[in-house]
């Protein structure tokens, strides 16, 4: 039996990813098969399809790498999920599809009192942001924070986590409704960095300088952003949305004693990375934090949706929802 899927039959542009049909992959022992609600696209799905990711995937594969859904089959009942369970998940592709295998260890609940399509906007970009804040950036209450691309998924998620977290956020973007977005979830600064110079900006909002930088983008915004750090500050590199890998002149590190740090899960300490996603799950589940979305699109519109994402046209979280229902975009 086939189901609905987006497959990636050659590397290019998200314009080479089509609709089509695919068998049902059996279960191996260890997984769970869901049947997807949401997908979620993010930057990396651009770059898996490109063949520009740091791990390649042979053709043919269904990318995208995250989703919500159900449980509806399971190899070993009982080790910790059932059928049934509404579960969000994370993989390097597979999650555009009516549904998709995978292991239990990839999986978690989505806690009660949140959607599934809010838990689809939540999982990847806001775990990202999360950690970075709280255990690279060390984000305290009062901290001045400067959060680069802030109307993107990762950037948007930092905003709102780090002023739920009591830091006074800098937000940094390339339009008037990615900096609005960033406003309704608790930037106090705004600047548009193709109106003003960046450094100048950053100057006159944070006299005394920023606690610490995120930054998903790289390019040349980065530079201008270390600049404004105080002296001890950190400079957290999040991923390069940009396209340029950014050259940092050394001698801030050195005479400002800043922190350059890289963000991945694996390097966050275990009983940090647990606290982490326990005060996340509470922040999500008590509404302190709601993702936003910005467009919704259809399995069919995958191509699109990849397009919008590529080009930062995207406002928060682009979604993909599976039923097939006619596409709502809210892209500016």
């Amino acid at each position: 039996m086939g189901i609905r899927a987006v497959v990636c039959e050659r590397h290019g542009t998200p314009e080479s990813v089509s609709i089509g049909e695919i068998p049902s992959r059996p279960l191996e022992e260890g997984t769970a098969r869901i049947s997807v609600e949401y997908a979620a696209v993010n930057f990396p799905d651009v770059l898996v399809v490109a063949d520009d990711y740091q791990v390649s995937v042979p053709t043919p594969f269904v990318p995208g790498s995250e989703f919500a859904g159900v449980i509806t089959e399971i190899s070993l009942p009982g080790d910790g999920f059932a059928i049934g369970d509404r579960v969000m998940g994370t993989g390097l592709y597979g999650a555009f599809a009516e549904e998709v295998v995978i292991p239990t260890r990839s999986l978690s609940r989505i806690p009660d009192g949140v959607t599934m399509r809010l838990a689809a906007a939540a999982g990847v970009a806001y775990r990202t942001a999360y950690h970075s804040l709280r255990s690279v950036a060390r984000v305290r209450q009062g901290d001045p924070v400067v959060v680069l691309g802030a109307g993107g998924g990762v950037g948007l998620a930092a905003v709102a986590l780090a002023a739920a977290l009591g830091a006074e956020v800098v937000a940094v973007a390339s339009s008037p409704e990615k900096l609005d977005a960033a406003r309704e979830h608790g930037a106090r600064w705004l600047v548009n960095h193709r109106d003003v110079e960046l450094r100048t900006a950053l100057k006159d909002a944070l006299t005394a300088g920023a606690a610490a930088v995120i930054d998903p983008v790289g390019g040349k915004l980065s530079e201008p952003a270390l600049r404004s750090l105080r002296r001890g500050g950190r400079f957290v590199t999040v991923g390069f949305a940009s396209g340029e890998i950014p050259r940092i002149p050394l001698n801030l590190v050195l005479v400002k004693g800043i922190q350059i740090l890289g963000f991945q899960f694996g390097d966050i300490a275990p009983d940090e990375f647990a606290r982490n996603e326990q005060e996340l799950r509470a922040l999500l589940t008590d509404g302190r934090v709601v993702p936003h979305v910005g467009a919704e699109f259809p399995l069919e519109e995958v191509p699109q949706a990849l397009r919008a994402v590529a080009d930062g046209q995207a406002i928060g979280k682009i979604l993909i929802r599976v039923d097939g229902a006619t596409s709502h975009p809210l892209i500016e």
